[in-house]
């Protein structure tokens, strides 16, 4: 894609939105001049494994020794073994790290070839408790190995539910280095599709008591609205109240910052959103993944990497602008490209002027084997080796930038040396595959200039390389940093001569574009942390735009619009944000209906020590139709809550766990209570629930979770039978006691209970969750009760699989449909 007026060429998260299949064969249609090129069937060829230009840069860029080079690629060369990680906030956590130990690991044994002495799944042995798994089988040979069917069934089950999560080792490891803990305020600013977001809520979650929750949250943003969409399915599984989702471009990340304190040069904390931790996982060119993905060996070229640098930096400032004094950031990609790691951290320390440490965590996961991070590298453009910014042609400043380079340079020499550069001009000429406009490729041109053996002037070899040969992973890099003290302020350059012809629905904040003009003086904090206003346009930008937000395109993910915006036929952005109404998404409104409030209250027996007011939030603005409600953390609520004082400038696709939802059946329009509890959102409520509530023995729950709807009097305890047909026509929650006699006093609910929603019709009870949900609790419940007598458990084998109970049943197991931003 070449550089279009305005600069609105800017490489975009959107850009790598497509999913790469795990697959090592390409698929060739026959020509047309084949007489049986009608046959449907693609012909398999297997993908190339190579490229000279890779080999070529990175034997120069010396990432591994040149004794270990021949181990480094022939394991490129293979496929990813599968990895997954148990759930620590599951409760059949225990069960399944079990069922690994003392299953899986002896059966799975005689599928490793003969005289391997590897083991076929093994726990990592860096991370913690045993929870994360490695298998020596890759995904493919899971899906078609017969042998390996049942293990593949068990990670399919297990992924969907919500128990496990499949994820690549490497990316498993910076959640771990970001210390966080239950009571901070989290970023995740490149999120989808969502694994490191589940592993943060899951270490947000860890030491929380059943019933309550912890007093952080985590913030998962990310510029697709469809990677959004597959972030908030990942992050359901979870069942949290302590997520926000939201849909910015991460270098623009709103910070929510009152009016009130425009003037101040450190506004309140409470006035604005800054984070304890920031995670800032950022777009790369995405080589560490060639084993799981060998398509990228064709299209690997040097100048993805350099097209996303400027982009990298951008976000990085953004992320550490965003973060506390005291909080810690961590900068990870999944390349191995210095240009887009050690080059991005040195620049981000080299703006914030010592406000910004690198710290040392090597020695708190030892078993994870690492290599520091580089101290030297080269640049590489269109074949050329380059020793310093003075060494880039005038025509290739806007690509080839200062930050670039070991020790940097001066942006001004850049910007004076070429007076035609503007700021529109991010980072490319590239296409969005990083291809360079005449495809020269880095081995095209052997002539290189003489280096020396100048090193950088920070302490990189505290960055993280993990490199596929040592653990048989993939690829990735690692940088923790530690914000010490607020960043340098600088006086803000005037853009008279610079900004022209910008066209500010591509600039977004102004921090971002002085970044652009003189980044050698940093983002500073009278910019970004101070002076900034979020919520106020600029005038110059009333002047300079006119594009409507039909116009912008894929921009519409960052721009609110209503009729009154568009009218005025001035959107600027910040105008826009003003305004609280995001097009496409609905709105996000505290549920305050006391009526409804207090029949759900009574109708359960929910008492005072769980709180609803101000916890409750729908998406429906019509609060006399909404048909979910969702339950926030008291952190998400502060947020919210700040949101909308700052004239809602987050975009939120998603928020809180939905927690009821209203029975549409005639038999549910009819119930003394409308809403019923959720699946996801009954492990929260469940302690403080005193009524329609009941406990069943081993059996009975058994007989429910099979056949779905069962009569009360064909229940085995005719005392559950009878106390069912007791309670009151709607939602009613069914506990699994302990042995085969049904508990006559109020259940006891700890982490290990497991409680299902049903629905007590005229005359029977009616299970309120999925099908494979019930396929998972009956797996469960099995390995739980295999002790159990099966007494009468022959009653139903007449009764057909397809038996339905009351109308309730038609409604079964609609909750687990993904709604993302329904009313």
């Amino acid at each position: 894609m070449g550089r279009r007026k305005g600069g609105n060429s800017r490489t975009q998260r959107k850009h790598f939105q497509q999913s790469r299949e795990n697959v090592w064969k390409s698929k060739r249609p026959k020509s047309d001049s084949d007489p049986s090129s009608h046959n449907p069937i693609p012909i398999s060829t297997p993908f190339e494994t190579q490229n000279p230009a890779f080999d070529h840069y990175y034997k120069e860029q010396g990432i591994v020794s040149s004794e270990e080079w021949d181990a480094f690629v022939q394991i490129l060369r293979t496929p990813l073994p599968a990895a997954f990680r148990i759930n620590s906030t599951s409760r059949f956590c225990a069960d399944i790290r079990s069922q690994l130990e003392n299953d899986f690991v002896h059966s799975l044994r005689a599928e490793v070839a003969e005289g391997d002495d590897t083991e076929a799944i093994i726990p990592l042995p860096w991370y913690p408790e045993n929870l994360a798994w490695h298998s020596n089988f890759s995904r493919k040979q899971l899906r078609k190995n017969q042998t390996l069917g049942r293990f593949h069934e068990f990670l399919k089950l297990e992924n969907e539910i919500g128990n496990i999560t499949r994820q690549e080792a490497v990316s498993m490891a910076p959640p771990l280095f970001l210390d966080v803990h239950s009571n901070h305020f989290v970023l995740d600013m490149c999120a989808a599709p969502g694994s490191k977001t589940f592993q943060l809520l899951e270490i947000l979650h860890r030491s929380t008591k059943v019933g309550s929750l912890p007093d952080g949250m985590v913030i998962a943003n990310d510029l697709d609205i469809q990677r959004c969409n597959l972030l908030i399915h990942q992050t359901k599984r979870m069942s949290t109240a302590n997520l926000i989702v939201t849909n910015h471009e991460a270098q623009h990340f709103p910070r929510c910052l009152l009016n009130r304190n425009y003037d101040k040069m450190e506004p309140d904390q409470q006035d604005q959103i800054l984070f304890d931790r920031v995670l800032c996982d950022v777009p790369c060119s995405g080589d560490g993944t060639l084993r799981k993905a060998p398509d990228l060996w064709r299209k690997w070229n040097t100048g993805t990497g350099n097209g996303l640098h400027n982009l990298q930096v951008l976000i990085a400032m953004r992320g550490v602008s965003l973060l506390k004094v005291g909080g810690r950031m961590i900068y990870s990609t999944c390349s191995m490209n210095p240009i887009e790691n050690e080059a991005v951290v040195a620049e981000v320390l080299r703006r914030c002027g010592g406000s910004i440490e690198l710290v040392d965590v090597s020695s708190e996961l030892p078993q994870l084997i690492h290599r520091p991070g580089l101290k030297r590298w080269k640049v590489c453009d269109k074949g050329k080796w380059l020793v310093s910014c003075k060494d880039v042609p005038k025509f290739r400043r806007s690509v080839v930038l200062p930050s670039m380079f070991l020790n940097g340079g001066s942006y001004q020499d850049v910007v004076d040396g070429n007076c035609n550069i503007s700021i529109g001009d991010d980072i490319i000429t590239d296409d969005v595959n990083g291809n360079s406009q005449d495809d020269v490729q880095a081995v095209e041109n052997p002539v290189m200039h003489e280096f020396t053996e100048e090193v950088s002037d920070f302490p990189l070899e505290r960055c993280m390389r993990l490199v596929p040969h040592d653990q048989n992973t993939g690829a990735f890099f690692i940088a923790v940093l530690q914000k010490v003290s607020p960043l340098p302020a600088i006086q803000v350059k005037p853009r008279k001569e610079v900004d022209k012809h910008i066209d500010t629905a591509n600039q977004g904040n102004e921090d971002g574009q002085e970044l652009q003009i003189n980044p050698l003086e940093s983002t500073p904090e009278e910019i970004s942390e101070a002076n900034i206003n979020d919520n106020e346009p600029n005038a110059a930008d009333w002047k300079v735009s006119s594009v409507t937000c039909g116009e912008v395109g894929f921009k519409e993910a960052q721009d609110p619009c209503n009729v009154e915006n568009i009218t005025k036929n001035t959107p600027g952005k910040r105008k826009l944000q003003i305004q609280g109404k995001w097009r496409g998404i609905d709105p996000v409104v505290f549920f305050k209906d006391e009526v409804i409030i207090n029949s759900i209250k009574a109708f359960y027996g929910i008492g005072e020590q769980f709180p609803f007011n101000g916890h409750l939030v729908t998406r429906n603005d019509d609060t006399s139709h909404v048909k979910r409600i969702y339950y926030i953390s008291k952190s998400v609520k502060d947020i919210l809550e700040l949101n909308f004082s700052a004239g809602q400038q987050l975009k939120i696709t998603s928020v809180g766990l939905k927690i009821f939802e209203r029975q549409t059946s005639c038999e549910g329009r009819s119930a003394p209570c409308a809403f019923r509890i959720t699946s996801e959102g009954l492990p929260l409520i469940l302690p403080h629930i005193s009524k329609q509530i009941l406990c069943a023995s081993a059996i009975d729950f058994k007989h429910l979770l099979q056949y779905r709807a069962v009569k009360f009097a064909d229940f085995v305890v005719a005392e559950f039978g009878e106390r069912a047909a007791n309670l009151m026509p709607g939602c009613c929650v069914v506990v699994l006691g302990e042995g085969s006699r049904t508990p006559t006093g109020p259940p006891h609910v700890d982490e290990s209970t497991i409680a299902i929603g049903c629905w007590k019709g005229r005359a029977s009870l009616t299970v309120m969750v999925s099908a494979l949900e019930c396929q998972e609790l009956l797996e469960r419940l099995l390995m739980r009760l295999d002790t159990v007598t099966e007494k009468d458990s022959s009653m139903y084998e007449d009764k057909p699989s397809d038996y339905k109970g009351d109308e309730a049943q038609e409604s079964n197991g609609k909750n687990d449909d993904l709604e993302v931003t329904g009313g």
